[in-house]
């Protein structure tokens, strides 16, 4: 498996898959803007989530605050429940502590039990209490912590 970033060809498989509402233009558009590796005047970037010659998914990657990122993945359902998803983010983590970040905290929807049981078996802790968010959402905090032998 690998993560690479999107390319031009790709843009069939983002309008099926996520995208659909949007022109060939638009998403053309929207890699381009992926692959400027910013967002918001901080470091951002997105990669397709790759198996044998296939885009299973993609995952994000957002600079939240100094030495702190947030990795977004999606696998696609077709492709769920067969692993993608933990070890996209188990490589992501590789680039996250190649990157020098040492923290990656994630906003996770509470009824996601999946997404929870996913980032517990990586690691992760709960932070915090559960909250609504700005979408309505009761989520919580999830972290991760980089010892200094892990980002070595």
């Amino acid at each position: 498996m690998q993560l690479r970033n999107f390319e031009k060809q790709d843009v069939s498989i983002l309008a099926d898959k996520m995208y659909g509402n949007l022109s060939v233009e638009q998403i053309e558009n929207m890699i381009r803007q992926w692959n400027t590796k910013q967002y918001d005047g901080k470091y951002f970037d997105m990669f397709a989530v790759v198996t044998s010659g296939v885009i299973v998914g993609m995952l994000s990657l957002y600079k939240i605050k100094e030495k702190t990122l947030h990795i977004g993945p999606v696998i696609f359902p077709e492709f769920r429940k067969k692993g993608f998803a933990k070890a996209a983010m188990t490589m992501a983590f590789d680039v996250a502590k190649k990157m020098g970040f040492c923290t990656i905290s994630q906003q996770i929807r509470t009824d996601n039990v999946a997404s929870i049981a996913l980032h517990r078996s990586l690691g992760f802790e709960i932070v915090g209490t559960p909250f609504v968010n700005a979408k309505g959402n009761e989520v919580c905090i999830c972290e991760k912590h980089f010892s200094n032998d892990e980002s070595e």
